[in-house]
C-alpha cells in the first residue's frame, strides 16, 4: 500500500501562479521520504493539499488508499503535521497544547493525558509540562509541535522544515527519535534545507523544479549519480600541486586545500600519493555531502531526472 499517491497533481493559484504542473508521486506505507527543493517550487502547495489546506486544481490525491475528495475526513485522521511556522498558543501551557490537539481527534481525555505524557517524556518536554509555551527555547517548541502531531497516533508524519534554527546536538537527537519513529511503521515526509538529514535518515528523495519532480529515486541510486565529490585535505606543507592539477586543486589557506575526486577514486590511493609527493596529510573529509551536490546540479541543469523509485 503506498501512504501517498499523486497522480497528475496541478494547482493555479487565483492570480495565475501555476504551482503545481502535474505531479506524480508515489511515496510507499513505512517509508522515510524527502521532498527537496529550492524555495517556490512547490514544496509547500502539495503539503497543503494533502493536509487539506489547499484545495488542488486537477489530479487524484490518496493518503492510505483513501482519496482525499472522498474520504477527506478519514485522510485527515490518519495524518500528523508538523508546520515550518509555529501555530500553537504561546501562552498555553505545554501540557494543554497536546491535549486539546487530541479533542480534533475525538480522543477522550484519559487516552489524551497518557498520550501526552508518553510524548513529552520521549521528547525530553515533560519536566517542563505546566509551564506556558512562551518561555520555551526555539528547539523545545520545534519538538512540542512533533508531540503535537503524534497526540493522535498518525500513520502519516508530516514535517515540513522541523529541525530549522535548532542547534547541532538538538538536531542529532531528533534525528534519532524521527528514525526510531519511522522504524515503528509510522511513515514520513520531510522537508529541509539540512540535505545531510536526507541522507541520514531518508530512503526516498524525490527533488521539485517550478512545481514538476525532476528527480525521484531511492537515496542509495541518487547519490551514484554524482561524479565527483569535493574533499577538503589538511597537510603540512603544501608542495607539488602542479601534479595534482587534474583534480582541480584550491588554496584555502597555508595547510588546506581542496580536490575534486570521482566516484571511481580509490582515496587510500590518492592520500598514498599526495605522500609520494612530500605531503603529510593530517586531515582528509568530504566538503559536503553527496545529496547536496546532486541537489545542486539538477537546479543547475535543465535536464530531467525522472528515475522511478
Amino acid at each position: 500500500m503506498n501512504a501517498i499517491s499523486l497522480q497528475n497533481l496541478t494547482k493555479t493559484y487565483a492570480n495565475g501562479t501555476q504551482a503545481l504542473k502535474g505531479i506524480d508521486l508515489e511515496v510507499t506505507a513505512g517509508d522515510f521520504c524527502a521532498l527537496l527543493g529550492a524555495n517556490g517550487a512547490g514544496k509547500t502547495t502539495i503539503i497543503g493539499i494533502l493536509t487539506g489546506l489547499v484545495n488542488k486544481t486537477s489530479g487524484n490525491v490518496k493518503i492510505f488508499d483513501h482519496d482525499i475528495d472522498i474520504h477527506h475526513d478519514m485522510a485527515k485522521q490518519i495524518i500528523g503535521v508538523v508546520p515550518q511556522e509555529m501555530n500553537f498558543n504561546i501562552f498555553e501551557r505545554v501540557e494543554d497544547i497536546v491535549v486539546n490537539q487530541a479533542g480534533y481527534f475525538g480522543i477522550d481525555r484519559k487516552t489524551a493525558f497518557a498520550e501526552t505524557q508518553k510524548n513529552l517524556k520521549e521528547l525530553r518536554l515533560w519536566d517542563r509540562r505546566h509551564e506556558i509555551a512562551r518561555t520555551l527555547s526555539g528547539g523545545m517548541k520545534r519538538r512540542l509541535m512533533i508531540a503535537r502531531a503524534l497526540v493522535n497516533k498518525p500513520k502519516l508524519l508530516i514535517l515540513d522544515e522541523p529541525t530549522a534554527g535548532v542547534d547541532v546536538e538538538l538536531r542529532h537527537s531528533m534525528w534519532k527519535f524521527l528514525g526510531d519513529l519511522n522504524k515503528q511503521g509510522v511513515t514520513v515526509l520531510l522537508t529541509t534545507h539540512y540535505l545531510e538529514e536526507v541522507e541520514q535518515l531518508c530512503r526516498q528523495a524525490a527533488i521539485i523544479k517550478d512545481g514538476q519532480i525532476i528527480a525521484n529515486d531511492r537515496v542509495k541510486n541518487l547519490v551514484k549519480l554524482v561524479a565527483k565529490e569535493t574533499y577538503i585535505v589538511h597537510v603540512d606543507v603544501i608542495c607539488s600541486l602542479e601534479k595534482i592539477r587534474g583534480y582541480n586543486p584550491v588554496v584555502i589557506d597555508e595547510n588546506t586545500f581542496e580536490v575534486d575526486l570521482s566516484k571511481e577514486e580509490r582515496l587510500n590511493e590518492f592520500i598514498a600519493y599526495l605522500s609520494r609527493l612530500g605531503m603529510v596529510v593530517n586531515d582528509f573529509r568530504p566538503k559536503g555531502n553527496r545529496i547536496e551536490k546532486l541537489f545542486l546540479n539538477i537546479l543547475d541543469s535543465t535536464i530531467e531526472t525522472r528515475v522511478g523509485a
